[in-house]
């Protein structure tokens, strides 16, 4: 529609490429235009506008951390180097925290080693739970909805503290449940709920490991090939870019869930031996709040002053009927807009970066945000 608007409106007439350009042009020019635009303020400051930012917007991506903010004062977007460049040298910049499917999505690369790739995983609280209306009220007061979009992480620890304490609270008992709610020290329980170092009880931390196994294990059957043979592919093959790309995404995919599989059996295995040994379960004191503050780990963290990853609607999970669910001919299936590995449709996926475009880049003073993307 667009190059027919160009070859036919009386205002493109004059055009140089009135008569040549095509739509594999047009969406060359929209492409480039969308992956570069950035957020950024106005003069006064009200409110933000799209810009495109030359120069520094042809930087490559690499590790390391946002070093690109806005400078209100002197209305220009200033970029700190990451690291010492001789002359000639390319210029890497982070773009943020963002994983392979993120890049491949919006940027068109996917990024080797990439420390933040992870493989999103939808949970819910189902209202048919005979126990609800408690789960509900424990994952509220530690800051959690019933029904959110998780992660599986390609470093350690494979889980986050959310995911932890939603596990948790996910596979109570009726009585932990209470004890969490009118029980003595309940409010100490609700703050320990994503740290891995003070489980609910043994049987509760055996129940979330398997449950969380037996997810892995059925998002891992949607793939229709294995880890081994996409390796074989791409060293096999003389693959077109975009086709190495797809290979590589859904490999580096299957390679975080394997790896979340046998992160949850070794630790059922280890939370069963604790169960059958009767080992006495940690307590809580208040002297161990320096367990849950100013530290690396992020299942360390009380799960009140942590932000959610992803939070959207979907269909909730029994956790018997979770363990046991099947794998469709659509995927494993919980929610009806689920796509493999919980993955959003590319039209959820760009109207979400839309809104947060440039949040990533804010630097810790009077700074608006810029979002940077790849050439």
């Amino acid at each position: 529609y667009a190059t027919y608007i160009l070859q036919t409106h009386p205002n493109a007439s004059k055009l140089p490429l009135k008569d040549s350009f095509t739509y594999d042009d047009y969406r060359w020019a929209v492409s480039s235009v969308m992956t570069r635009q950035n957020q950024i303020p106005t003069e006064d400051g009200s409110r933000v506008t799209l810009a495109l930012i030359p120069l520094w917007d042809m930087c490559n991506h690499t590790n390391g951390l946002i070093t690109t903010g806005y400078n209100l004062e002197d209305d220009r977007c200033e970029c700190v180097a990451l690291q010492d460049f001789k002359a000639g040298e390319q210029i890497y910049i982070f773009y943020g925290t963002r994983s392979n499917a993120e890049f491949v999505i919006h940027s068109g690369f996917f990024f080797d080693n990439n420390s933040h790739d992870r493989v999103k995983i939808k949970l819910g609280v189902s209202k048919s739970d005979r126990l609800y209306a408690m789960k509900a009220e424990v994952l509220a007061r530690a800051g959690i909805p019933t029904s959110s979009v998780f992660a599986l992480h390609s470093t350690e620890p494979a889980i986050s503290a959310q995911l932890l304490a939603f596990l948790r609270v996910f596979c109570m008992s009726e009585e932990e449940l209470k004890e969490h709610l009118i029980g003595e020290h309940a409010i100490d329980k609700i703050f320990t709920l994503g740290n891995s170092e003070f489980p609910v009880s043994w049987d509760n931390e055996v129940k979330l490991w398997t449950f969380l196994e037996a997810r892995a294990s059925l998002l891992l059957k949607t793939y229709k090939t294995t880890v081994e043979v996409d390796k074989s592919f791409l060293e096999t093959h003389d693959l077109t870019p975009h086709a190495t790309m797809a290979i590589k995404l859904r490999l580096g995919e299957k390679e975080i869930l394997e790896k979340a599989v046998k992160s949850a059996a070794a630790s059922r295995e280890y939370y069963t031996k604790q169960m059958a040994d009767g080992a006495p379960l940690p307590k809580y004191e208040e002297s161990n709040i320096a367990l849950l503050e100013n530290t690396v780990a992020d299942s360390r963290l009380p799960i009140v002053l942590r932000n959610l990853e992803d939070v959207e609607e979907q269909g909730d999970l029994k956790i018997d009927e979770a363990i046991d669910a099947e794998v469709t001919e659509n995927g494993f299936v919980n929610g009806e807009n689920s796509l493999f590995n919980g993955t959003k449709s590319e039209s959820e996926n760009i109207n979400k970066e839309k809104s947060n475009r440039g949040t990533e880049d804010a630097k810790e003073s009077s700074s608006e945000s810029t979002d940077e993307v790849k050439e």
